[in-house]
């Protein structure tokens, strides 16, 4: 079992605040075992007996019936109103499989299970979380549905640091594993590599894939895989839907919507598979349209879906980069800016502008720097920026991270995955 702490505490510190706790996340990256199991036994831990945590797993067949919101709502009512004097804990595994349904009682009005939730909310001695693995179906509708009273805690596929963790020996071995099958759990235990890749392969053909067809009866199943075979070759690389649809029709011989890619990709976002960075122009203060960068959630998944054909380490380092400033809880951006040292007003892109708050930091992602052409391409753009902000190239020819002459702090990527360079 891995000790989790980083959601973990979350949780803790959120405990009783008024508010439902809403745990997001892609499917299999660990949401239910952090609350059914760590949340669980810390709660254990503390004191709490056991019957007065509520469980329901509702892709359960014995929980099945509670995917009624009204049953739900009344059978927790019924516990809470037998033991007015104690204190209780509602977990809900999977709540966007519950339905909408008539309250025939209550003048045929349509209810979900967001006002089921938000009644139950009201109660004094009863603390709420639920987990649910897509935003169209929950967390795209938190600050609405649930009124501003709920937490987000948004767990992603381990971390190179928690996947560390466990494994541990030699930290550069373990980094190419991890670069190669990625952060879900359920790899750490599986010890050959035929069945590692079954299985993220299967994640993708019995999941995933049948999760966003399913969820948004989409109709062109052969258009969807081509767009997550068209992303994953291009991480960390500018595209739009118009450029992905062009390619398509070019390799199929048949005219494709740019509009139906668009709406395809949002699905996959909406799915935590995939994740879009937007370009931001760092004088001007404001974003483009397109092209954006696209990344996925957990780098094998995105191997598995090639086959293991495109084993790019500076792309992959890129998209590992990206992940644990967004698991960190920072805003990432693609930063644009002007060299206007020529005739023309040539683009140049900071691969991050992260944002934390009034906190500002630029980052470049280079694989290496052996040439003084290479270190002067990378650095560039981060002088060109002409500010005082913090500047980092994260790489992973050093070993260990230091500052050059123009105060740019040159961090190595292990130390950089494993918290030990400050950001």
């Amino acid at each position: 079992m891995i000790n989790r702490d980083f959601y973990l505490n979350h949780l803790i510190r959120s405990m009783w605040n008024g508010e439902v706790k809403v745990v997001t996340g892609i499917r299999r990256c660990g949401k239910s075992v952090l609350l059914f199991e760590l949340f669980y036994e810390y709660l254990r831990s503390q004191g709490v007996q056991e019957d007065e945590i509520i469980r329901l797993e509702l892709d359960q067949r014995r929980f099945y019936k509670y995917r009624n919101p009204i049953v739900l709502c009344e059978y927790v009512e019924s516990l809470l109103q037998d033991n007015t004097g104690r204190k209780f804990y509602l977990f809900i595994d999977e709540v966007q499989l519950t339905a909408k349904v008539t309250d025939k009682e209550n003048g045929g009005i349509e209810v979900t299970v967001y006002d089921m939730l938000n009644e139950l909310r009201a109660y004094k001695n009863l603390d709420v979380y639920v987990t649910g693995s897509n935003s169209k179906g929950l967390s795209s509708d938190i600050a609405t549905e649930f009124r501003g009273r709920a937490t987000q805690i948004h767990v992603y596929p381990l971390s190179f640091e928690e996947f560390y963790s466990y494994v541990g020996g030699d930290e550069r071995r373990a980094l190419e594993k991890y670069m190669l099958y990625g952060g879900m759990p359920r790899i750490l235990t599986i010890e050959d590599e035929r069945d590692r890749k079954n299985y993220l392969l299967s994640l993708y053909r019995e999941l995933y894939i049948k999760d966003i067809v399913e969820r948004n009866d989409i109709e062109r199943e052969d258009l969807l895989n081509d767009v997550l075979d068209f992303l994953a070759s291009q991480i960390s690389s500018l595209t739009n839907p118009t450029n992905i649809a062009n390619s398509l029709a070019s390799m199929k011989n048949e005219k494709v919507n740019p509009t139906l890619i668009a709406n395809y990709i949002q699905h996959t976002i909406d799915s935590f598979l995939i994740h879009m960075a937007r370009r931001y122009d760092v004088k001007g203060k404001s974003y483009f349209k397109y092209p954006n960068k696209y990344y996925y959630t957990d780098i094998g998944l995105r191997n598995a879906r090639l086959n293991y054909r495109q084993y790019d380490p500076g792309h992959i380092m890129e998209n590992l980069i990206f992940n644990e400033l967004i698991r960190r809880g920072f805003s990432v951006d693609v930063g644009v800016v002007y060299d206007r040292t020529g005739k023309n007003n040539a683009q140049k892109e900071i691969d991050f502008v992260v944002n934390d708050g009034d906190k500002k930091i630029y980052i470049q992602s280079a694989a290496g720097m052996d040439t003084e052409t290479k270190a002067a391409s990378e650095l560039k753009s981060l002088l060109l920026t002409k500010d005082f902000f913090k500047k980092i190239v994260i790489r992973m020819d050093i070993p260990h991270h230091f500052y050059d002459d123009y105060g740019i702090l040159h961090c190595s990527l292990i130390d950089f995955l494993l918290g030990r360079a400050e950001l």
